[in-house]
């Protein structure tokens, strides 16, 4: 049985961090001149500066960063995205503001059905590309791991298309989710529950293997809890994971059916009652908030401090979308949610880290700074993590690491062919 070495070699190592925020669960969260190093894009010590030379191997070709006294926290892990579509709804959102409903929309053929048919239309090439550069910026905005959905496609041939777009090839980690069932497309009007049969028939058996997770939406204008329960099902008996759009709109019953299907996240969450919170808390399910939302839509915000007072982990998300969430910033999710849902800086911290890596099932693997977990950090242009929500609507974050390689620096991506050493921060 392999064991780490007492005194392990690292071929990257990150010193100076003024404040060093592991997030992982230890007495010693915060450390005053931290230090990180990596083997193979694997943790292999976290620590204060002056105790490297006692405990990690550095040598001569290692990639030695200086933070310079900066804040270093854990990569965000946004764990509710929908980040692979075509077209724009920019016309709508002015349309919205100047006192248009969103029914009076889609009746005209806006909405949701005007991004189907954009992303139906686009090719595969057109929509990697999208993706690819939406990847750029969840990066450069701190992102390290990232939920993508598919949704915007409701036939086979489009949904599968979104899904090999949202793997293309970049740095940022992806977690795959099926979202066919997301909207009742344009030629089942009026037909849900054939639709639900060929999610359950057809897409779902089809698409198994290219995505890890099934994701339904249970909400007014949407699907009710019997279609819901019907995919969900369908999906558990074909081995995908499992999550649910719930309680967006109005009190729908989501959040019920996710204690009771066991899925892994419950997003959205905005009706939320004292009992399904409760249930959530028993069946082990993650609470997704989405603030970002809430803010587009001027509407209520999800009750994200009863989730934390009752014990939940809490995981905060974008919800990148373009109809209501136009955002891939994290930072700005975080403003959000402490301004609106009165979370503490350290708090939204957490629930854009270790809360969203316990939401897409990735808990073991990112999300915090711990031996035995990815080297994904990001260096922040402040010394302490409070500046994230405090110094909001700009990008604090200078530089990214993902895998022990660094992938932005001074705010920009660096070339996969080129690696800093020895730089005065990154």
């Amino acid at each position: 049985m392999w064991k780490q070495p007492e005194r392990p070699e690292c071929d990257f190592i990150l010193l100076n961090a003024g404040e060093l925020v592991t997030m992982d669960g230890s007495d010693r969260e915060t450390i005053r001149l931290g230090a990180v190093a990596s083997l193979d894009g694997v943790i292999v010590w976290v620590g204060a500066n002056a105790e490297v030379g006692a405990h990690v191997r550095i040598p001569d070709d290692a990639v030695v960063i200086d933070a310079a006294g900066a804040c270093v926290v854990p990569g965000f892990v946004d764990a509710h995205t929908h980040a692979v579509f075509a077209g724009s709804r920019a016309d709508e959102y002015a349309e919205r503001l100047a006192g248009r409903s969103y029914r009076e929309i889609l009746a005209s053929g806006g909405g949701i059905n005007a991004t189907v048919r954009a992303t139906r239309a686009a090719l595969l090439e057109t929509l990697s590309q999208l993706a690819a550069r939406r990847f750029d910026s969840f990066l450069c905005h701190g992102t390290t791991t990232v939920e993508v959905k598919s949704g915007y496609g409701l036939d086979l041939v489009t949904e599968e298309r979104m899904l090999v777009a949202a793997a293309c090839a970049h740095p940022v980690r992806r977690v795959l989710t099926f979202l066919g069932a997301h909207f009742v497309p344009e030629e089942y009007a009026g037909r849900p529950d054939e639709y639900i049969d060929l999610v359950c028939d057809e897409m779902l058996p089809a698409l198994r293997g290219q995505a890890e997770f099934v994701d339904v939406f249970c909400d007014d204008g949407a699907f009710t809890i019997e279609q819901s329960r019907r995919v969900l099902e369908r999906a558990i008996a074909l081995g995908y994971k499992t999550r649910i759009h719930a309680d967006e709109l109005g009190r729908s019953g989501g959040a019920f059916l996710a204690a009771e299907m066991h899925c892994t996240s419950a997003d959205h969450l905005v009706h939320a009652t004292w009992e399904e919170i409760a249930a959530l808390r028993a069946a082990g399910v993650i609470p997704v908030v989405l603030p970002g939302t809430s803010f587009t839509l001027h509407g209520q915000y999800a009750p994200a401090r009863a989730f934390l007072d009752e014990g939940l982990e809490l995981a905060l998300a974008t919800d990148f979308n373009p109809g209501t969430s136009y955002c891939e910033n994290m930072q700005m999710a975080m403003a959000l949610a402490c301004q609106e849902m009165r979370l503490t800086p350290y708090e939204a911290l957490r629930a854009a880290t270790v809360g969203g890596a316990a939401a897409v099932g990735r808990s073991d693997e990112v999300g915090s700074l711990a031996v035995g977990k990815a080297c994904d950090l990001l260096v922040l242009s402040t010394e302490s993590h409070r500046e994230l929500p405090y110094h909001y609507g700009v990008n604090l974050v200078d530089g990214v690491v993902i895998g022990g390689r660094v992938e932005v620096e001074s705010g920009r991506r660096v070339a996969a062919d080129r690696q800093p050493n020895l730089s005065a921060g990154v």
